[in-house]
């Protein structure tokens, strides 16, 4: 285990996290990281999508909000179920209403934002390979559904183009000292 990846032996109580942003901003890694440091159970988002929303991001064609309405409420249930033991969820839940879904689920999610410029998160999908169900040609798409929650409650906005470590001892920070219901 790095230095950068040491358990965090003053980790809040349990709550429920989502780490969003387009793709490419780095959830899935700040995610998991955050979960094991926080001794949480970490949802990877994108293992819920049903195999007809991969094979059509595969072939470079957006998910609607259709799409993702039953892909939203399967990520509601599955916080509610790990909430009361801590939970951290990467979903790009990039419009309001989709992160108003899984606030129905649990009422005082949190949210952590990973920001990050277009360039660098094309960059980042495309240094994926063929193998990743989704292309840097749908980047454009992500961007354009975008709808930055930077007037919502319980929420870090972060530059995800900082360094990994700087990143995740802010999400720790942010976690320890945010107020939160009790489970």
């Amino acid at each position: 285990m790095s230095a950068g990846d040491q358990e965090d032996s003053h980790a809040p109580p349990a709550q429920a996290v989502v780490v969003m942003g387009v793709s490419g901003s780095g959830k899935s890694t700040v995610g998991e990281i955050l979960a094991r440091r926080q001794h949480w159970t970490f949802v990877e988002g994108d293992a819920f999508h049903s195999e007809q929303n991969h094979a059509k991001m595969r072939t470079g064609i957006p998910l609607t909000d259709e799409d993702r309405h039953s892909w939203l409420e399967s990520l509601g249930r599955e916080l509610a179920r790990h909430a009361p033991d801590g939970v951290v969820l990467s979903c790009s839940a990039l419009k309001r209403t989709y992160r108003q879904r899984l606030r129905d689920h649990v009422p005082d999610l949190a949210f952590i934002w990973l920001d990050v410029g277009r360039d660098a998160a094309a960059q980042r999908v495309a240094g994926r390979g063929a193998s990743h169900f989704f292309p840097a040609t749908l980047i454009d798409s992500q961007f354009a559904a975008l709808e930055p929650p930077v007037d919502e409650a319980g929420l870090l906005h972060l530059d995800s183009e900082q360094p990994l470590d700087h990143i995740l001892a802010s999400a720790c920070d942010w976690l320890q000292r945010r107020p939160h219901a009790s489970r």
